[in-house]
């Protein structure tokens, strides 16, 4: 069995099964068999099953929620927020399923009529991270079957406790063993056995730009369809013309949702030269100001890292910066609280040469840079292997344009730290992997194109 920490105080929460190869089999054979039976379901029957899914787990929100705070640690206010959030992709898809829409095109012959349709991929499998237990899991399952995919999903072993509870609502809203199965245990044996099977005919991933590319070479020999949502490197543009107090708090939603630990989380704060120190100390002020804290309240608080891993790397990226000569103006060390708790921290006079520029921080870390003017901070935005979403903040609407055109990113945010909703298509470009997922885009990833030629109309 898997042993499920609790990363705020290091106690049991719950376990799952360390599923050997034989059980992963079996639960693809249970997918890839109730296939036929679900892709045959008319749109709209898959789309009640998936609201009543919808009306069951909304019901019962404080469950799930407190489950998620106790095996990842975020607070109480940000896991309902996250059910919310992913309520809305089982709400969305099930209204979507009917919406899969074909084409008829101009035939090129007298006696003939030209259809395009649109099939379900196929047995599809998928892997998802610890961040968003909740979220990544339901913007997987319900896009899968809404189009008409059974899943096979394998949630980390740092959460499944969340996963699984997902899995229980679905069964009682009907959703049948096999169209939704869920597997736990190692990642590599697990990865390999959706990636070699070959009636696996799509594989959804969210994790490391490492594993990804392992994934992708290893689906290419089936050239199995993928979406591939990746690591990030987001840059945090503000302008010397930005309402500096919206900014601020933008910034400070974004950076600290889930305590850093997000791949669209700003990794690289740039400021305009001239509004710098003001930016700089706003910052510090406002930040001062945030609680750490353990999650199971209503506040919101910044809670632990995920494990001793993700805490390690935090501390060596924060004191490799200030061995080259980075001022730490907040925090800047392991919270008094001990365990995985790291106090949130300002960092100021970066460089682009330093490790923390070019790795993803994934912790309550603001590392800012200053920059002089557009062609320099778009030049600088740009110098990553990653390109998942860059922020902007500024009030010139031609400098807005210029920015979303200019800036390589799956994600173009301005004026403001939100991005995610189940009616925007969510992903990135470069190394931080292709295909979208939510709105209409999202489900297009799940169907197969189909040209059908009816001749002889005329005989």
């Amino acid at each position: 069995m898997i042993n499920v920490i609790n990363p705020a105080d290091g106690s049991v929460v719950g376990q799952a099964p360390e599923m050997d190869a034989a059980q992963v089999k079996t639960a693809i054979d249970r997918t890839c068999s109730a296939f036929p039976a679900w892709s045959r379901k008319l749109a709209k029957e898959r789309g009640d099953i998936l609201r009543r899914w919808f009306d069951l787990v909304k019901a019962d929100k404080q469950i799930f929620a407190e489950i998620m705070v106790s095996e990842n640690g975020k607070c109480l206010a940000e896991a309902l927020g996250e059910i919310d959030y992913g309520l809305g992709f089982i709400e969305w898809y099930a209204e979507e399923a009917k919406r899969v829409y074909g084409d008829t095109i101009p035939s090129h012959a007298g006696n003939a009529a030209i259809l395009v349709t649109k099939e379900p991929a196929g047995p599809t499998a998928a892997i998802t991270p610890w961040n968003f237990p909740f979220m990544m899991i339901t913007r997987k399952v319900a896009t899968a079957l809404a189009a008409g995919c059974t899943m096979v999903i394998k949630p980390s072993e740092e959460t499944p406790l969340t996963a699984y509870k997902l899995l229980e609502y679905a069964r009682k809203a009907g959703i049948p063993e096999g169209v939704f199965e869920m597997v736990t245990g190692n990642p590599q044996a697990i990865g390999t056995l959706f990636t070699q099977d070959d009636r696996i005919r799509k594989i959804s991933f969210t994790g490391s730009t490492a594993v990804g590319k392992l994934l992708a070479a290893a689906s290419g020999r089936a050239l199995k369809k993928m979406t591939l949502e990746l690591g990030g490197n987001a840059p945090f543009i503000v302008c010397d013309d930005a309402d500096l107090d919206q900014a601020v708090a933008g910034l400070l939603a974004a950076k600290l949702r889930n305590s850093g630990q997000v791949c669209i989380s700003p990794n690289r704060i740039y400021v305009q030269e001239g509004i710098y120190d003001r930016f700089v100390a706003a910052v510090v002020e406002k930040v001062a100001q945030v609680r750490v804290d353990h999650g199971m309240q209503q506040a919101f608080v910044v809670g632990p890292l995920i494990n001793q891993t993700g805490f390690d790397k935090v501390v060596q990226l924060v004191d490799d910066t200030k061995r080259q000569g980075a001022s730490v103006l907040l925090g800047g060390k392991p919270h008094a609280l001990g365990g995985l708790f790291y106090e949130p921290t300002v960092l100021s006079e970066l460089n682009d040469d330093m490790a923390i520029a070019k790795t993803e921080i994934f912790g309550p870390v603001f590392p800012i840079y200053r920059f002089r003017d557009e062609a320099e901070v778009v030049e600088r935005a740009n110098n990553t292997e990653y390109g998942l979403v860059a922020y902007a903040y500024t009030r010139d609407v031609g400098r807005a344009f210029r920015l979303s055109r200019d800036i390589q990113a799956g994600m173009v945010i301005l004026n403001a730290g939100s991005v995610g909703t189940a009616s925007v298509p969510f992903g990135g470009v470069k190394q931080s992997g292709y295909g979208r997922e939510g709105s209409y885009y999202g489900i297009e990833e799940y169907v197969e194109v189909k040209y059908v030629l009816m001749g002889g109309l005329d005989t």
